[in-house]
C-alpha cells in the first residue's frame, strides 16, 4: 500500500505520515522545502508526474497557506483550488482507483456560532474560504463521474509542530520563555474567543477514518468542544506557576474574524472517530516541547 501526501512538511502532513507507516503505508511525502520530494502541488505537469509513477493506494492533499488574509489570495487559489483540480484530474486518467482526501475547512462555513455540521451552507468571507469551497465542488464533480474523494472539514488543531503565528503556539513559546526568566510582555486581541483545541495526531486519525470506509464522503473532523483563548492562558502559564495577568496586555483595538468557532462531529463520531487527548493535556504536551 502506498500513499502521497502533498504538504508533508506541516503539521497535519508529519501526524498522517507517522500513522501511514504505524499501518505499513509506504508514504510519499510532497513539499515544497523540507526533506520531502521536491514539489509543487500546483503544477499540474509535477502532479501527473507523481500519480503516474506511484499509482498511489491514498492521496492526501495537504497542502495550503492558512492564512486567510487578501494578499495569500492567489497563492491561495493556486494551492488549494488549482492544486485539487490537478490532482483529481491526474487519478481520473492515471490512477482512478485512487482514494483521494481534500482538506476542507470550518471556516467555509457561515458561522452563526452554533455547531457546524457538514451539511451547514458555505459562506465565501476570506480568499481562503473562497478557495476551499472551489475545491470542495471540485471534489463533488470529480465524484460524480466514480472518483472515491473524501473531503474532511477541519477545525483548529494544534501540536508541538505549530508555528508562533497560530495564537496557540504563540503563547506557549512565549510561556516557555518567561518561564526561564524573560520579562516579556505578551501582547494579544480579545481572548474571549472560543475555538477548539484539538491534537493534529487525532485529527490525522479522523482523516484516515474518513478514507478507509465507503458510504460517508464529507465529514466534519473536530472535537466539538471549544474553549476560549483566556482558557489556554491560564492552562500554559498554570503549568509554568505564573499568573497569565502578569504578563499579557491585551490591545482593545483587536477585532476577531469570529467569536466562537466550533463543529457538530456527529457523523465523523457515527463511523468511530473520536479525538483522544484533552484540553489540559494538549497544553501540557506542548508546554513540555521546546520550540520545533
Amino acid at each position: 500500500m502506498k500513499a502521497l501526501i502533498f504538504g508533508a512538511n506541516g503539521q497535519d502532513g508529519y501526524y498522517l505520515t507517522q500513522l501511514c507507516r504505524s499501518k505499513d503505508i509506504q508514504v510519499m511525502g510532497v513539499s515544497r522545502s523540507g526533506n520531502d520530494i521536491q514539489g509543487d502541488v500546483s503544477k499540474y505537469d509535477q502532479v501527473e508526474k507523481l500519480i503516474k509513477e506511484y499509482q498511489p493506494d491514498y492521496i492526501f492533499h495537504l497542502a495550503a497557506n492558512s492564512s486567510t488574509r487578501h494578499e495569500a489570495l492567489l497563492e491561495n487559489h493556486e494551492t488549494i483550488s488549482t492544486g485539487t483540480l490537478n490532482i483529481l484530474e491526474c487519478v481520473k486518467k492515471y490512477s482512478p482507483r485512487s482514494k483521494v482526501f481534500i482538506t476542507g475547512s470550518g471556516v467555509q462555513f457561515k458561522n452563526t456560532g452554533n455547531p457546524i455540521s457538514e451539511d451547514d451552507p458555505f459562506e465565501a468571507t476570506s480568499p481562503y474560504s473562497v478557495a476551499r469551497i472551489q475545491s470542495v465542488y471540485a471534489a463533488r464533480y470529480f465524484r460524480s463521474m466514480g472518483i472515491k474523494v473524501y473531503v474532511g472539514y477541519l477545525f483548529h488543531h494544534e501540536s508541538p509542530l505549530r508555528k508562533e503565528n497560530h495564537i496557540s503556539k504563540k503563547i506557549v513559546s512565549a510561556v516557555q520563555r518567561i518561564a526561564k526568566g524573560s520579562r516579556e510582555v505578551l501582547e494579544l486581541g480579545n481572548i474571549t474567543v472560543e475555538k477548539e483545541w484539538t491534537f493534529a495526531g487525532d485529527v490525522a486519525g479522523g482523516i484516515f477514518t474518513l478514507v478507509e470506509q465507503d458510504e460517508i464522503y464529507e465529514a466534519v473532523i473536530g472535537s466539538g468542544v471549544t474553549h476560549t483563548i483566556e482558557n489556554w492562558l491560564e492552562q500554559c502559564f498554570g503549568l509554568a506557576g505564573k499568573h497569565w495577568l502578569d504578563h499579557v496586555k491585551l490591545l482593545k483595538e483587536f477585532t476577531p474574524e469570529y467569536q466562537r468557532l466550533v463543529s457538530n462531529p456527529e457523523k465523523i463520531n457515527s463511523i468511530g472517530w473520536a479525538p483522544k487527548v484533552g484540553f489540559s493535556d494538549l497544553a501540557k504536551l506542548m508546554m513540555i516541547t521546546e520550540n520545533v
